[in-house]
């Protein structure tokens, strides 16, 4: 699916001053903009996609004052302080003053896409948790130089190769970020607190199939990334994980529900005995017949 972000806008007292510069790469649409503002243009927005604005150029004493809620605090921007960063389904609200020319860029981010490329560094939940508060005024110099490259870039009909707008977007999303060290450096494996997510998924749903898409996204990863994360941290892959906790399922129905082979097969999800006994074999080294004479014994 094409990602849109879907932005609804009201705008009064602004004119745009030449055609739209629009550029997408995996991640991100970016839109530059050359408007006329009149005194006290104002502009309401809401988008469903996280996204960052920057003032690429200005009248020098334009200023982009920004509230979050209809009668909160501002915030000004300006050619000197020029970049906010805002999550989705946030409504702003803008007011100008005095007036004057405005350059600015708008990145729209698609989270969903930057978490498969980021797959190993920053995943779809980290990636959300990172980007959930506003930031009206980043003065990061790395960021803001990364921004106004995205802008010439996206403003320039004969840019370079989509690859450097790419290597941006990925420089971008990470100082934004800014994944810790130590979760970088442990990046083989699952979090713990998204391991535990995953594991009360599944003994929650023990008796039926559960695909390798469903565990992903409930941590937000590419179902590439997350068998090899979960076999990491496991030692074994996902699907034989779901194995071995139906058999600890089916061995309880057998010893404290006293269920038959049959019975304890079925409630625990296996197809039929003949499947039990053979999963049942290959974890415990025994039949379960076997297994329940031992507990007699």
């Amino acid at each position: 699916m094409t990602f849109h972000p879907n932005m609804n806008s009201r705008i009064s007292g602004v004119t745009v001053l030449e055609e739209l510069r629009c550029r997408a790469w995996p991640g991100v649409i970016a839109d530059v903009w050359n408007v006329s503002c009149a005194e006290g243009a104002e502009g309401h927005y809401v988008s469903r996609a996280p996204r960052l604005f920057m003032m690429l150029e200005g009248d020098a004493d334009l200023r982009l004052n920004l509230r979050s809620t209809d009668s909160g605090p501002e915030h000004a921007l300006s050619p000197e302080r020029p970049l906010c960063f805002i999550p989705a389904e946030m409504p702003i609200w803008s007011r100008i003053s005095p007036g004057g020319t405005m350059r600015h860029l708008d990145l729209h981010l698609d989270m969903a896409s930057l978490s498969e490329r980021l797959a190993g560094r920053l995943d779809r939940v980290s990636l959300n948790e990172a980007l959930q508060a506003p930031q009206f005024s980043l003065t990061d110099p790395r960021l803001l130089q990364v921004a106004r490259l995205i802008g010439r870039e996206t403003a320039d009909p004969d840019g370079l190769d989509d690859l450097y707008g790419e290597s941006l977007v990925t420089a971008l999303v990470t100082l934004l970020a800014r994944p810790r060290p130590a979760a970088r450096a442990q990046r083989g494996k699952l979090p713990a607190r998204h391991l535990r997510k995953v594991m009360d998924h599944i003994s929650e749903n023990v008796a039926r199939s559960i695909s390798l898409k469903e565990l992903a996204d409930l941590v937000g990863l590419s179902p590439s990334y997350f068998s090899e994360a979960f076999k990491q941290s496991t030692g074994l892959p996902p699907h034989r994980w779901q194995m071995a906790r139906r058999v600890q399922e089916a061995k309880r129905l057998l010893r404290d529900q006293r269920l038959s082979p049959t019975e304890a097969a079925l409630a625990a999800g296996f197809a039929d005995q003949a499947h039990f006994t053979r999963v049942f074999r290959r974890f415990e080294g025994t039949t379960p017949g076997a297994w329940l004479r031992s507990l007699d014994g």
